[in-house]
C-alpha cells in the first residue's frame, strides 16, 4: 500500500517548469507574437533581454528590452550575470541569468526571446529547454516586413535578408517550427501555447537545471 501511495504522490506532482526559447530571423515578428501571448494570459515569466542597441520608436525601456551601455554590458559579462550573449548586427544582446533562475526555482515556466546565435548558445548550456523557431511565410515576405520597419538602410536590409536565408537552414536544430504569417500573430501565439501544453503532458518531462 505504501508503494502504491508513493506512486500516486509522484503522479500528483506539478509539472516541472519549462524554459521556452523563442527564436527566428530578424523581422519575423518575435516581439509581436510574444506580446500577443501576454495578452492571451498564459502564466509565463517573460525574461527581458538586455541590449546595447539604440531604442527604436515605440519601444519601452525595461519592457521591450533593457537598454544599457556597452560598458554596463561588459560589466555584466565579467560578473557572469548573463546566461548567454552575442553580437548581432554590431549590437550586443544578452539574457540575464538571475531572473531566469529565480523563476525556474519557484516552479514558473519561463520564455526568452533570442536570435539564432543566442538559441544555439542556450542549447549548449540548457539542452532540455524547448526550442521554437518562428519562421516567415517566405523570404520575400520577410524582406517586405523589414522594409516596412524603416529602420534599416538598403545595405542593411540586404544583409539581414541574406542572413535570414542562412539562419533558416538551422531549423533542424530546433524542436518546433511555428509559421508567423502576415496578420496572423494570434494564430502563431496560440500555436506556441499549444506546444507548451503538449510539453506539460510528456511522459518523461524535461528537467531544466541552471
Amino acid at each position: 500500500m505504501k508503494r502504491a501511495g508513493s506512486k500516486s504522490n509522484s503522479l500528483n506532482r506539478p509539472p516541472r517548469p519549462l524554459l521556452i526559447v523563442i527564436s527566428g530571423p530578424s523581422g519575423v515578428g518575435k516581439d509581436t507574437v510574444i506580446n500577443r501571448m501576454k495578452e492571451l494570459g498564459y502564466p509565463l515569466e517573460y525574461i527581458t533581454t538586455v541590449t546595447t542597441r539604440p531604442r527604436r520608436d515605440k519601444e519601452r525601456n525595461n519592457v521591450d528590452y533593457h537598454f544599457i551601455s556597452r560598458e554596463r554590458f561588459q560589466e555584466m559579462i565579467e560578473r557572469q550575470e548573463l546566461l548567454e550573449w552575442a553580437n548581432v548586427y554590431g549590437n550586443w544582446y544578452g539574457v540575464p541569468r538571475e531572473p531566469l533562475k529565480q523563476a525556474l526555482d519557484r516552479g514558473q515556466d519561463v520564455a526568452v526571446k533570442v536570435d539564432i546565435q543566442g538559441a544555439s548558445s542556450i542549447k549548449k548550456i540548457l539542452p532540455q529547454a524547448v526550442f521554437i523557431f518562428l519562421i516567415p511565410q517566405s523570404i520575400e515576405e520577410l524582406a517586405s516586413r523589414l522594409k516596412q520597419r524603416h529602420t534599416e538602410s538598403p545595405v542593411d536590409l540586404a544583409r539581414r535578408t541574406e542572413t535570414a536565408e542562412k539562419e533558416i537552414k538551422r531549423l533542424p536544430r530546433f524542436d518546433y517550427m511555428v509559421v508567423n504569417r502576415p496578420g496572423e500573430a494570434d494564430q502563431a501565439a496560440r500555436a506556441i501555447l499549444a506546444i507548451i501544453t503538449a510539453e506539460k503532458c510528456r511522459v518523461k518531462p524535461r528537467k531544466i537545471l541552471l
